[in-house]
């Protein structure tokens, strides 16, 4: 890594002992389980594990500085006091329930719960590795619930291949906000209605946010309580799987966003001071809070925690089959400060505000994802630009196979917000979108889920505001309509074949949805009026949205039919600042990006690498995407030669350049 990179010559030192801190790591966790995939299976020895032996159920959970500990439930009349687990030199708590003696009080759906003593006194607490956990209705109270289903789920298409080693086409998606009726979707309904759609629109990945059970609705599922627990408000584990089993039936991948940069501090329903002890899951005092989240960060340097992390891990691969993660709030993990700095030295990536056991953590999670699924794709959320994300731990870097290209969309907002269409630097928009090393492949996006909540806005509401309301209608014409459509498909074209190797687009964003996402809370009256998405105005028939998301589903296609993510960096051919015009190519493609508000310029010369026929394989103009129809799917330009100042021969081509239009031209076989 440090090889190939001069700009890290000065901290090869630093760089080699992250490195080292890892290899020590790894040699220590092979010692003890031989591999690191046999040392992440605490799911398979925490919690009901059933002994085929002795005939029952063991009950484990890892509490090192609990006085006492009891399990209870439904099963024994909710006595608190009458089944005491045994405590281990480890720290693991035990017990064991006969099935002569239980078999008929512990049964699927049981409710259950711990009741611990610690320095914080007694508390009835629900497991770490609880993998159900249910809310009821009347008093809210979330509790733990014994699964095991007569019959475990048959998966159908075990011959999935997995995430897409290139190319990758991911659709960002919540599955209780998915529906349009005003509720909280499930995982059928999911399954059934929208992964047909994401099928439909060429996406190869879908990436499920708020997976892992969290007590409060609109977190999104970033305060998640209960790691092992797919949330029970969709659904069941078993409607779960087969979401995920019906998507890899498409060819879709399923990417699960994983949220380990901290957990929620509720006392009732999460894991904050479990044993009592006040630095159990996290360290103590103010270490232990992430003050900007109002929440609790992993102690990731405790081994306690680091197992009970890299089980997580394997636990949603293995059970579950997800096909990679999104690691959530990574800046977050990998420093004290929590990313709340200007890096703008080297040496910040590398002083006392790293947390180093927190990179350890990382490196170790990816090398059990590629260990155990070599197929699985791992991305990371980080802002910083920590040097090594994306590179492997054999060449000294964290693992990741590629990071979100997080300054995308801020650029995006900060072009639409403060400067005119006529002010926009061609070069400027160039640079955002290439400023990127070769060796860290990067997921570009116009907008998530983040520009789409209140508080924000989604590039459609900056470029039509009130007209998303009244004015989609297809007979409805002015000046903001136009522009706003046309912009809405530059960007995202200008996007997905610069800014990265991958691309990435929230669920309703590629038609322009009209509303903004508010979860049901006390000051909306706990409605979900905002916390759907409204596919009927997309299928209308009538109104503009259908345009933009059959623009969307058209540009999808090419990128994939051409590779275009896999081409790597654009080849830039032209770039006239004067006509705000911006040429480049990928493979035998030519892309013409017009950003002028008004300049129509009638043979308009542009360089090609090969003499030959150019067709226009694709057009934001297109009638079909709501354009004014100056460029035609088909139509045909013929390369001429230019001498150069050097005497050479150069092919060209003449096109009918129009003011904002982004036109893509391929070379004829």
């Amino acid at each position: 890594m440090v090889e190939r990179d001069e700009w890290l010559h000065p901290v090869a030192d630093k760089v080699a002992d992250r490195h080292n801190r890892y290899m020590r790591r790894m040699e220590a966790i092979e010692q003890q389980a031989g591999s690191i995939v046999d040392y992440a299976n605490g799911y398979r020895y925490y919690g009901w594990q059933w002994d085929d032996t002795l005939d029952g159920w063991w009950f484990r959970e890892w509490l090192p500085e609990a006085y006492d500990v009891f399990i209870f439930g439904d099963f024994n009349s909710w006595q608190r006091t009458q089944l005491r687990l045994n405590k281990s030199a480890d720290g693991v708590w035990s017990i064991f329930l006969p099935q002569a003696m239980y078999g008929h009080l512990l049964t699927h759906g049981s409710l259950y719960k711990l009741h611990i003593h610690g320095k914080n006194g007694w508390h009835d607490r629900i497991p770490a590795y609880a993998t159900r956990v249910v809310q009821d209705e009347e008093s809210k109270n979330y509790t733990a619930q014994f699964w095991n289903p007569e019959k475990p789920y048959e998966w159908q298409h075990t011959d999935f291949a997995g995430a897409p080693a290139k190319d990758l086409l991911i659709y960002e998606a919540h599955v209780g906000m998915a529906q349009e009726e005003a509720k909280v979707g499930t995982y059928n309904e999911f399954t059934e209605l929208i992964l047909p759609r994401i099928k439909k629109a060429g996406y190869n990945a879908v990436q499920l946010m708020a997976i892992a059970e969290h007590p409060y609705y609109g977190s999104f599922g970033y305060h998640v309580s209960n790691f092992f627990a797919p949330s029970s408000r969709f659904g069941t584990p078993e409607e779960l799987k087969r979401l995920i089993d019906t998507a890899h039936g498409m060819g879709i991948a399923v990417i699960m966003d994983l949220v380990h940069a901290h957990y929620v501090k509720n006392l009732n329903e999460g894991i904050l001071d479990l044993d009592g002890s006040g630095h159990h899951y996290s360290k103590p005092g103010e270490a232990g809070y992430q003050q900007y989240w109002d929440s609790m960060i992993f102690d990731y340097g405790k081994g306690g925690v680091e197992h009970f992390l890299l089980s997580n891990v394997k636990y949603w691969l293995d059970e579950f089959h997800f096909d990679g993660f999104r690691f959530d709030g990574v800046t977050s993990m990998l420093y004290y400060h929590r990313g709340y700095i200007d890096f703008d030295s080297r040496e910040k990536f590398f002083d006392e505000g790293v947390d180093l056991d927190a990179v350890t953590y990382l490196t170790l999670a990816n090398r059990l994802v590629h260990d155990f699924r070599p197929q699985a794709v791992t991305i990371a959320e980080d802002v910083s630009g920590m040097p090594g994300m994306c590179c492997t731990a054999e060449d000294g870097g964290v693992g990741f196979d590629y990071r979100l290209g997080m300054a995308i969309p801020d650029f995006w907002i900060r072009m639409l917000k403060d400067t005119p269409d006529e002010d926009w630097n061609i070069w400027e928009m160039w640079s955002i979108m290439t400023n990127r090393l070769p060796s860290v492949k990067t997921v570009a996006y116009a907008e998530s889920h983040d520009q789409a909540l209140v508080g924000d806005k989604t590039i459609a509401f900056r470029l039509l505001d009130s007209l998303m309301y009244d004015g989609m209608d297809r007979a409805f014409e002015s000046p903001v309509m136009d522009r706003g459509m046309a912009l809405h498909k530059m960007i995202r074209l200008f996007t997905i074949s610069t800014g990265g190797e991958a691309y990435l687009n929230f669920m309703g964003n590629e038609f322009g949805h009209p509303e903004w996402i508010d979860f049901p809370r006390e000051g909306n009256g706990w409605s979900c009026n905002y916390a759907r998405r409204q596919w009927s105005l997309r299928d209308n028939g009538f109104l503009r949205y259908e345009f933009l998301a059959d623009f969307d589903e058209a540009m999808i296609e090419l990128m994939k039919e051409r590779e275009v993510l896999s081409d790597g960096y654009p080849y830039n051919l032209l770039m006239d600042e004067e006509n705000k015009t911006m040429v480049y190519s990928h493979r035998d493609l030519i892309f013409v990006m017009n950003w002028h508000t008004e300049a129509a310029i009638p043979d308009y010369e542009l360089p090609v690498h090969e003499a030959g026929k150019y067709e226009v394989v694709l057009s934001t103009d297109e009638k079909r995407f709501g354009g004014l129809g100056r460029q035609t799917l088909g139509e045909e330009h013929f390369s001429f030669n230019v001498e150069g100042e050097d005497g050479e021969l150069y092919p060209r081509i003449k096109i009918y350049n129009t003011p904002r239009t982004a036109v893509v031209l391929r070379k004829a076989e």
